[in-house]
């Protein structure tokens, strides 16, 4: 007679209990600092007046989500979420092949030291903090009377930018500039994954093509991209979910009044309505909105990927 569902989990609680306790601090970490936070969300819900909590707060229903897209703010939230989308688009088509050339070409060296080395160089970017990446950005860009940065000085020769004029200060430089910065700082860290993906796949592939006369780039293509592609599905569907999440730190540090109409972004919009103006209902709306539409576009990229491949998140 077989056990109940019961007594079978017991038993297996039982049997691997220290598997239960090693996995514990995980749990607790998530409920606290993953899943109580989600009881901010009521905010966006209401007329949030920090004298009487979230809980006693003024019911609106969806009202900040209208105001959000059709009322007075509408204007500032569609440009920041166009400018959200485009920099997210214009990353995933110029950067998201970076790492994985750098992986392959991590991949070719034979020198041990040599390739150890050129990794920590390519990885260190990303231990540093986005004050620092910026400030150096901004002096090799810095155009003034007493210095010149070493980029608009080689734009101003080539006759893309006018003397004396900042790249900070147009519109037009921004998004390049702020993709160009995220794809050297992060770049070589996000080429591990790639590399151990390529590490994983058999050596014996690669001794049976050159047995069969094959080149480098016949084994790129018949080896070495098909054994990364469930790494690549798996990371282009994630990707895909942060299409509309731009972190506020370097926005802040690099933009001005003068680029607004390229530079203000969802979290920069969210920060400025939501904390500097005090309408924390607003803001709250702005994040619960931007969850939803990452989550949709999750579900989507998953669905598509499950559909036309043998790979995906669930």
């Amino acid at each position: 007679m077989r056990k109940p569902k019961s007594r079978e989990l017991i038993h297996a609680l039982v049997q691997d209990w220290r598997l239960y306790v090693l996995l514990l601090p995980v749990v607790l970490w998530f409920a606290l600092w993953a899943y109580k936070p989600m009881g901010g969300l009521l905010i966006a819900f209401k007329r949030y007046d920090s004298s009487l909590g979230i809980w006693m707060s003024e019911f609106k229903g969806i009202d900040n989500f209208v105001n959000l897209v059709a009322g007075v703010n509408k204007e500032q939230f569609w440009q920041a979420f166009r400018n959200t989308f485009v920099i997210n688009a214009y990353s995933l088509v110029f950067g998201f092949p970076v790492p994985i050339i750098l992986a392959v070409l991590f991949s070719e060296i034979g020198n041990g030291f040599v390739r150890k080395a050129t990794q920590t160089a390519t990885y260190l970017p990303h231990f540093l903090s986005e004050v620092t990446i910026t400030g150096i950005t901004i002096m090799l860009v810095y155009s003034g009377v007493h210095s010149t940065g070493v980029l608009a000085a080689l734009f101003q020769n080539m006759g893309w930018l006018e003397e004396g004029v900042s790249m900070l200060s147009k519109a037009n430089y921004f998004r390049p500039l702020y993709i160009a910065v995220g794809i050297w700082k992060e770049s070589g860290y996000s080429s591990i994954v790639y590399f151990a993906a390529i590490m994983g796949i058999s050596p014996t592939l690669y001794e049976a093509m050159k047995v069969d006369g094959a080149n480098k780039l016949q084994e790129l293509r018949y080896v070495t991209f098909p054994g990364m592609a469930p790494t690549l599905i798996i990371m282009i569907i994630m990707r895909i979910g942060n299409m509309l999440s731009i972190g506020y730190e370097r926005v802040l540090l690099m933009y001005n009044s003068n680029v607004y109409v390229t530079a203000d972004v969802l979290s920069t919009f969210e920060q400025r309505i939501g904390i500097l103006s005090a309408n924390y209902g607003m803001g709250a709306s702005v994040s619960l909105f931007n969850s939803l539409i990452a989550f949709a576009l999750v579900i989507g990229a998953n669905s598509i990927s499950r559909n036309i491949s043998d790979t995906s998140l669930w």
